[in-house]
C-alpha cells in the first residue's frame, strides 16, 4: 500500500502542483503591485522609490529562481523515479556537467546576487547622500507616543493614538491627535531618539526606518513629492502598548504648510506664556485641565480609574506618591524613575501642563489630597 501511494505521487498531480505553484506565485506578485494593500505602500519619496525597486526586482528574481528550481525537482522527480525502473548513474561525477557543475552552479547564483547588489548598493549609498536640510525635525519616541520638535520654527508638540475612534471605524488604531505636517518638495531632516526604550519611527511610503535610540541621535532624510496623508508605526517591540503608537504624516503645499506653521508659532507662543506667567491657579482650573493631559499621556500606563496595570504599572489611586510629599510626586513626575517604565516628562510637558496633571493625580480617584502644584513649582525643579 505504501509502495502504490509513494507511486501515486509521483505521477500526474506533481505536474499539475507544480503549474499550479508557478502560476500562483506569478497571480500573486503581479496582484500585489495591482492591489497596494497587499505590498507595501505607494512610495512618495525618491529614496522610498529606489527602496520599493529594489524591493519589487528581489521579488521577481526570486520567484523566477523558485519556478526554475521547481520545473527541475520535479521533472527529475518524475523522469527519473525508481518506480520506472530508473538505475542511478553511478559515474556521474565523471561526466563533463558533474565534474563543472560544482563551479559554474556557485558562479551562476554569485553572478544573481552581484547583479542585486550592484542595485542595493546605488540604494544604500542614496540614503547616506543627501542635499541640505530645509526642515529639520527631532522624533522623540516614548511609551506610547511620539513628540515632534521642529528645530529653526519653534513647534513642539506630541502626538497620541486617537482614542476617539472604535473598531468600526477605517482607521481604527491607526490615527493619531497631533499628525505631523510637512510640506511638498522640500528636503526634511529627520532626528530619532528615544526618552525610555528602543522605538522605531517608520512610515514606509515617506522614509526609510532607522531605531530610535534613548542618549542617541539617528538620522533619516526625506522629499515628499505627493500631497496627502502616509501612516505608518513603530517598527520596534517597545512595550504592552506598542500596538497603539501609530505614526500619521500629513504633506501639504508650501502655501498651506506657511499658514499652519504661523498658526502654530502662535498656539506655542501662547502656551508657553500662559505656563510661565506668574498666575496663581484655582484647583477647579488645574483640575480640568490635569484631566486632559492625564487621558491624553497618562491613561495608557496608569489607566482611566487610576488602578494601573497590576505587576506592570503602579496604581496612582492611592499611591505613596501620588498621596505622599509633594515634592517627591513633582520630582518623579518631572524626572521619571531611572530603571523603571516611568519617563521624564520635563521635556515633554510645559510648566503648566505638569503642575495640571499632578493636582490632578492628588485629588482624583479619592486620593483627596486638598493640595495643587503650580507652574512655579515645576519651574523651581526644572
Amino acid at each position: 500500500m505504501k509502495k502504490l501511494i509513494a507511486t501515486k505521487l509521483f505521477k500526474t498531480p506533481l505536474w499539475l502542483t507544480s503549474i499550479a505553484a508557478s502560476t500562483l506565485g506569478f497571480a500573486q506578485l503581479a496582484f500585489a503591485q495591482e492591489e497596494p494593500k497587499y505590498n507595501l505602500p505607494t512610495p512618495v519619496s525618491p529614496l522610498t522609490k529606489d527602496i520599493y525597486a529594489l524591493h519589487v526586482m528581489t521579488s521577481w528574481v526570486a520567484l523566477i529562481l523558485m519556478v526554475i528550481v521547481t520545473i527541475i525537482v520535479v521533472y527529475s522527480l518524475v523522469k527519473f523515479r525508481k518506480s520506472k525502473g530508473y538505475e542511478p548513474d553511478q559515474n556521474f561525477h565523471k561526466s563533463w556537467f558533474g565534474r563543472w557543475a560544482w563551479a559554474l552552479v556557485p558562479l551562476l547564483v554569485l553572478g544573481i546576487d552581484m547583479a542585486i547588489a550592484g542595485r542595493a548598493a546605488s540604494t544604500l549609498k542614496a540614503l547616506y547622500n543627501h542635499p541640505d536640510a530645509d526642515i529639520t525635525i527631532k522624533v522623540t519616541g516614548s511609551q506610547w507616543k511620539w513628540t515632534y520638535e521642529y528645530m529653526d520654527d519653534d513647534i513642539r508638540f506630541n502626538s497620541n493614538l486617537n482614542k476617539d475612534l472604535t473598531p468600526e471605524d477605517k482607521q481604527y488604531l491607526r490615527d493619531v491627535d497631533n499628525p505631523l505636517v510637512l510640506p511638498v518638495d522640500t528636503n526634511v531632516r529627520f532626528l530619532h531618539t528615544a526618552t525610555d526604550v528602543l522605538h522605531n519611527w517608520w512610515v514606509p511610503a515617506v522614509a526609510y526606518k532607522v531605531d530610535s535610540v534613548p542618549g542617541f541621535i539617528n538620522e533619516t532624510r526625506t522629499r515628499i513629492e505627493e500631497i496627502g496623508t502616509y501612516r505608518g508605526q513603530c517598527a520596534e517591540n517597545c512595550g504592552t502598548g506598542h500596538a497603539f503608537m501609530p505614526i500619521v504624516v500629513k504633506a501639504v503645499s508650501k502655501e498651506d504648510y506657511a499658514v499652519w506653521k504661523t498658526e502654530q508659532q502662535a498656539k506655542s507662543a501662547a502656551a508657553a506664556a500662559e505656563a510661565s506667567a506668574d498666575k496663581e491657579w484655582s484647583m477647579d482650573e488645574l483640575m480640568a485641565r490635569g484631566k486632559a493631559v492625564y487621558e491624553k499621556s497618562c491613561v495608557a500606563c496608569h489607566q482611566m480609574t487610576g488602578e494601573g496595570i497590576p505587576g506592570v504599572f503602579p496604581a496612582l489611586k492611592g499611591s505613596p506618591v501620588a498621596v505622599g510629599d509633594m515634592a517627591t510626586h513633582i520630582g518623579t513626575v518631572v524626572n521619571g524613575v531611572s530603571g523603571t517604565a516611568m519617563a521624564a516628562w520635563k521635556n515633554q510637558l510645559n510648566d503648566l501642563e505638569l503642575a495640571a496633571v499632578i493636582t490632578y493625580e492628588r485629588n482624583a480617584w479619592d486620593n483627596d489630597k486638598g493640595d495643587l502644584a503650580q507652574p512655579a513649582d515645576i519651574k523651581a525643579v526644572r
